[in-house]
């Protein structure tokens, strides 16, 4: 899997963000100039916990025949502290279904067991840019 992001257009921030035969848009705030007219990094960011809690959920549940309907993940940001170091995700999970107390209990404990949890949690992620050579071209 690849991602690649491209600008739009020269004059703005909006890029694409192809992710294998899936195209998303990035771009920034008006309020830091752009059109804001797409998410920006930080909104994939914090997407792609909810989605991974959702997902992992969804596919527990149907793992274990525990009836979950549905689910519902909102993420909020704190990021006041980020300069700091410190970037705060708060999750509120909604799980739908008749469930028991016991099996409520279990999805949300599942929930925090989520691949993209562990790896913002968890993980010692290295990250090397390369510059390609056509970094120069117009």
């Amino acid at each position: 899997m690849t991602v690649t992001v491209n600008t739009v257009s020269a004059e703005g921030f909006r890029h694409s963000v192809q992710i294998d035969e899936h195209e998303l848009f990035a771009d920034v705030p008006t309020s830091a100039g752009g059109e804001g007219s797409a998410p920006g990094p930080h909104d994939y960011f914090d997407a792609a916990l909810g989605a991974c809690k959702a997902l992992t959920l969804k596919m527990y549940a149907k793992k274990k025949d525990i009836p979950l309907t549905g689910v519902t993940v909102e993420v909020k940001r704190d990021n006041s502290e980020e300069q700091k170091g410190k970037y705060a995700l708060h999750v509120k999970l909604t799980l739908k279904g008749v469930l028991t107390d016991a099996q409520r209990d279990e999805l949300h404990r599942v929930a925090d067991r989520c691949p993209v949890h562990k790896l913002m949690t968890t993980t010692d992620v290295s990250i090397e840019t390369h510059l390609s050579e056509g970094a120069f071209s117009q």
